[in-house]
């Protein structure tokens, strides 16, 4: 069973798997609900920190490199781009965007996109950090909802 939890928790800590697949895979296996729920937010969560604290400047230092440059200065340079689109369309409702954002599983959204977005438009670790919790515990209450219902996302 502790292998199952570890599956769940690994499984929550990957980049676009995240929690919304980490909670139907505990389904499967046929793990206490309450238990998968926490311990996928916790794995989901985990990282938040430090692509905070450290995935801009790792793509900022990486620009100007031979091979990852052109790729990295395009992450850079498609961030701002959607990040200012979605700064002018949320206006002072950016908190609740990147909530939004990062609890309603769709692919490509989830806490490291979130995550990500937030620290390209430099908003504060604090405000990152609550809409980033508030949106993975969304997505894991929507995840648990379509496991129990037996539907299949993707």
């Amino acid at each position: 069973m502790l292998k199952d939890y570890l599956w769940v928790f690994f499984i929550s800590m990957v980049p676009l798997v995240e929690l919304r697949g980490a909670i139907p895979v505990s389904q499967i296996r046929h793990l206490p609900v309450i238990q998968s729920y926490v311990i996928s937010i916790i794995g989901n969560m985990l990282p938040v920190p430090f692509i905070y604290l450290f995935a801009r400047k790792v793509l900022v230092w990486g620009a100007d490199k031979p091979v990852i440059g052109r790729f990295f200065s395009w992450c850079l340079e498609k961030g701002e781009r959607g990040g200012q689109k979605l700064k002018a369309k949320a206006g002072r409702g950016l908190f609740l965007a990147l909530l939004l954002f990062v609890g309603i599983p769709v692919p490509g959204t989830g806490a490291w996109t979130g995550t990500l977005a937030a620290s390209i438009l430099d908003m504060d670790f604090k405000s990152t950090t609550a809409a980033v919790m508030l949106g993975v515990l969304l997505a894991g209450v929507i995840m648990m909802i379509f496991s129990f219902a037996g539907v299949q996302i993707f």
